[in-house]
């Protein structure tokens, strides 16, 4: 299972490393949109989720998003946002983009770890 990470941080690209290991899947990161287009058609069929930030330089998350639900190959792939966005209007447009679940900076790895398994179709509950 691999899992890809995109925000311009690197500290919370890796803090969604270590909650990937934590339920044993693989990350790879992604610091912008574009980037993260590309390291999907490296491997258009290996990413089971992508944790994906608003902000970027580049191509935003949002741009993003909208990119691969028009995608045949990535529509179904769950994201789970990770933004500082926490406006309701924030939520509602990333969640009518194809969103799958949405998580405001900061947080817990654990309760990250938890979103990551729900989105995986796998539950948590602690």
């Amino acid at each position: 299972m691999k899992i890809l990470a995109v925000d311009d941080s690197m500290l919370v690209r890796r803090i969604v490393a270590s909650a990937a290991s934590v339920i044993g899947a693989e990350c790879i990161g992604a610091s912008d949109g574009l980037l993260a287009i590309e390291t999907l058609e490296a491997d258009p069929h290996g990413f089971s989720l992508v944790c994906l930030d608003w902000n970027m330089p580049n191509m935003n998350g949002l741009e993003f998003l909208l990119h691969i639900r028009a995608d045949e190959r990535w529509k179904k792939i769950p994201v789970l946002m990770l933004t500082t966005e926490g406006s309701r209007d924030a939520v509602m447009k990333a969640i009518k983009a194809g969103a799958t679940a949405y998580m405001t900076k900061p947080f817990f790895e654990k309760d990250l770890t938890a979103k990551m398994l729900n989105c995986l179709g796998l539950g948590f509950d602690y």
